[in-house]
């Protein structure tokens, strides 16, 4: 989970961040990106200061420039928190990253000019008319690289109020995390075992291309297979392979082809360790070939589950009903 957390001066988004560290979270701020910023220039980081930063630097690097500079340093498997997000930009980026959501803290005004008089940072206005004016200006701008604080809460998943005291904040929170975990996406089944396949390929030696398969029977993975050369051989891009280093045309002089494909090494995987492949499902990130389709419906698989079309005749399509092997493409 990646909760990015924006609102007005002074409205609690630290207080939130610290109660989400001690639950687990990683700790961001896209404000710290800008104080590093300027004190590589020796420069003070007072409100003003802090503002024209942030302004210069989506302006030169792009509006989202400080999310991606936070979201390269994320650990990964390690739930994330993302303080004074206060661009559509960064949100649109932080969109990008599955399990994100926005979080919006709220307070009224007054409490928050009383809140920002008590930390006395450099800069912060000491009337309340001053820290209204001053929030004015922050709060939306013709120039786009500056700070878009009413379009941004705008985009907010949640909004957490803080004005009162600190358990009816941590209360809040830990509602809206749990919220928030509920939403969390997940993978079907489908996808996660294509995803799998995906990268079992990348263990693939083949210049033409890499493809993989993945046997499940009872949602658990049983054989895997990547299309290669022969076991105790030259990998295909050593040398083992002379049909496919000739940039043969697709479909081309395949007789001559001496790797093995995806599904047929999944299937001999199993036979070589005694597995039973009756009743199960392969995934498959392409369409098997004519040759594959014999060897899983011989095999006793009852469902084939691909990815990606491969462009052979349609005989394998009619021989999987023939047999009554389930076949689908998964979009």
């Amino acid at each position: 989970m990646v909760i990015g957390l924006t609102g007005k001066n002074a409205s609690g988004k630290g207080e939130i961040a610290k109660m989400l560290v001690a639950g687990g979270f990683e700790y961001f701020s896209l404000s710290d990106e800008i104080r590093a910023e300027l004190a590589a220039r020796g420069v003070a980081p007072s409100r003003e200061a802090m503002i024209e930063e942030g302004r210069r630097l989506r302006s030169d690097h792009g509006l989202d420039v400080l999310a991606r500079r936070v979201v390269a340093r994320f650990t990964p498997g390690v739930n994330q928190v993302v303080d004074s997000v206060r661009n559509p930009e960064e949100v649109r980026f932080l969109r990008t990253i599955a399990g994100f959501f926005l979080v919006a803290a709220d307070a009224p005004v007054e409490v928050r000019f009383e809140r920002a008089r008590g930390r006395a940072r450099p800069g912060d206005p000491v009337d309340p008319a001053g820290f209204e004016d001053a929030e004015r200006r922050e709060l939306e701008s013709g120039d786009p690289a500056a700070q878009q604080l009413v379009a941004t809460i705008a985009l907010a998943d949640f909004t957490v109020p803080n004005d009162g005291d600190m358990d009816a904040l941590r209360a809040s929170v830990n509602s809206t995390f749990r919220e928030a975990a509920r939403r969390v996406p997940r993978p079907g089944w489908d996808e996660y075992f294509v995803r799998i396949a995906q990268v079992v390929a990348t263990r693939s030696s083949c210049v033409k291309r890499q493809v993989a398969a993945v046997v499940v029977r009872d949602k658990r993975v049983i054989s895997t297979g990547y299309n290669g050369t022969p076991r105790n051989t030259r990998n295909c891009a050593d040398g083992g392979c002379e049909r496919c280093l000739s940039l043969a045309a697709p479909g081309a002089s395949l007789g001559d082809c001496v790797c093995s494909h995806a599904e047929e090494n999944a299937i001999v995987q199993a036979a070589f360790h005694g597995v039973s492949l009756r009743g199960a499902t392969i995934y498959s990130t392409f369409m098997p070939c004519v040759m594959c389709t014999k060897m899983i419906i011989n095999s006793g698989i009852a469902e084939v589950v691909y990815r990606t079309p491969y462009p052979l005749p349609a005989a394998a399509a009619s021989l999987f009903e023939e047999a009554g092997v389930v076949a689908r493409r998964l979009q």
